[in-house]
């Protein structure tokens, strides 16, 4: 039922490996990326509220295949971006990496603008009163905190992320998906065991994120 595994026409693992390549490059842009809008998001400022709550509504409302196809098409090939890669593939890749940090990095930010509105305001305005400035505040006092609280959301966005690299086949790049593709193509006679072996596969992959960062939320939750 699996011989097709042993046949060594497929690289399994290669595939596996990049999606999960593209899970951890996306991952820590999507982190930073969304912290940033969640700073911009709760800045005194109104202009950066504004391009804050703008981006985040237009781009989280936007389907995920719209958004890497855009990174392909409109900075790819209309634009000529290629991020520093110098072959198809590598271009694929790293706009992949860059349109799935683009979308995440949304949900990221409102995850985390929810663990900053568990803060109490008192202890906000009790650094104001000391002397620190917004961003002193929201780096010393609020985002240690708001951190904390949202492990396990975050947790859920990492699990989704790692599904979403699925699309990035949309654009051509050889992740598990597009590998899960070519073998339905070609082995027709073993579609049960081709589902199996990549829903495996993600499970591996997702399951135990799901249970460290699980583990992780209990272990810092704020005391209240």
């Amino acid at each position: 039922m699996f011989d097709f595994l042993d046949s060594g026409q497929y690289d399994l693992l290669g595939a596996f490996w990049v999606t999960v390549q593209l899970t951890l490059y996306s991952a820590v842009g999507s982190l930073i990326w969304g912290t940033l809008l969640a700073g911009m998001r709760v800045s005194p400022v109104p202009l950066m509220r504004a391009f804050g709550t703008a981006y985040v509504n237009l781009v989280r409302n936007t389907p995920l295949t719209v958004v890497l196809v855009a990174c392909s098409l409109g900075l790819g090939q209309t634009l000529q971006i290629t991020l520093g890669g110098e072959d198809f593939e590598s271009i694929g890749f790293r706009l992949a990496v860059l349109g799935l940090i683009a979308y995440t990095s949304t949900f990221v930010c409102e995850a985390l603008r929810s663990g900053i509105n568990t803060v109490p305001v008192g202890q906000a305005e009790a650094a104001r009163a000391l002397g620190l400035s917004f961003f002193q505040v929201l780096r010393l006092i609020v985002l240690p905190q708001a951190f904390r609280s949202v492990v396990a959301p975050l947790a859920n966005v990492l699990i989704a992320l790692t599904k979403n690299t699925t699309v990035a086949a949309a654009i051509g790049v050889a992740e598990a998906s597009a590998l899960m593709k070519t073998m339905i193509e070609n082995e027709s006679s073993a579609l049960f065991a081709v589902f199996a072996v990549f829903a495996f596969g993600f499970v591996v992959l997702t399951l135990p994120t799901g249970l460290l960062l699980g583990w992780v939320s209990k272990r810092v939750a704020v005391k209240r």
